[in-house]
């Protein structure tokens, strides 16, 4: 591995066991073995090298719930059942003890003092759901729509955000996939009512 890498599997470290706020650049680099000018030449600075260090986490949890990686999904690709099977895995992930979707909460709360590492992920945040649509309707994420991306993506990672909320402050009372799955058939049953 390269400085790069090294520098970027330093950062995951740091963010799982510090978060975005408390982790230093010399944090980073005593976890990779590095140098601080290492951070500035790949990556132009260490909340950059933060923020993509959080993507890559959560690349790796998204993995999880994909479905099995030989079968794929074992619902029909478009259907509530589907729906069900991939909130049931994204709640997975977020029930696992220091998961790493608690870092979103971070970054709403502290935003502000982070504003670099909030610009950048909020970019990325639109490709999540782009990756959602795909899993949910058993498609290529290239051939995903921006129009899709822009209002039922929208709509999911919204979900996803509060779902997230719920389970980091009240886990107890956040809902389960199958009430999600119910809700979400209401919803369709009284839009049907009022068309």
């Amino acid at each position: 591995m390269g400085h790069r890498e090294d520098l970027l599997e330093g950062a995951k470290r740091c963010l799982l066991a510090k978060g975005f706020v408390r982790t230093t650049a010399r944090d980073i680099v005593k976890e990779s073995g590095t140098n601080l000018a290492s951070i500035g030449y790949h990556y132009g600075s260490k909340d950059v090298l933060l923020a993509e260090a959080y993507i890559a986490l959560v690349e790796g949890v998204s993995e999880s719930f994909d479905g099995d990686p030989e079968a794929g999904f074992s619902t029909p690709p478009g259907s509530l059942e589907r729906f069900e099977e991939v909130w049931s895995g994204v709640i997975a992930t977020v029930r696992e003890p220091d998961s790493v979707w608690r870092l979103s909460i971070e970054i709403i709360a502290m935003g502000d003092q982070m504003p670099a590492v909030r610009d950048y992920l909020a970019k990325a945040q639109s490709e999540g759901g782009r990756g959602f649509i795909a899993m949910l309707m058993g498609v290529e994420e290239s051939t995903v729509p921006d129009d899709e991306v822009a209002t039922l993506g929208q709509f999911l990672t919204t979900m996803m955000t509060g779902l997230i909320a719920q389970y980091s402050f009240a886990p107890d009372t956040a809902p389960s996939a199958q009430e999600l799955t119910e809700g979400l058939r209401r919803l369709i049953k009284a839009a049907g009512r009022d068309a």
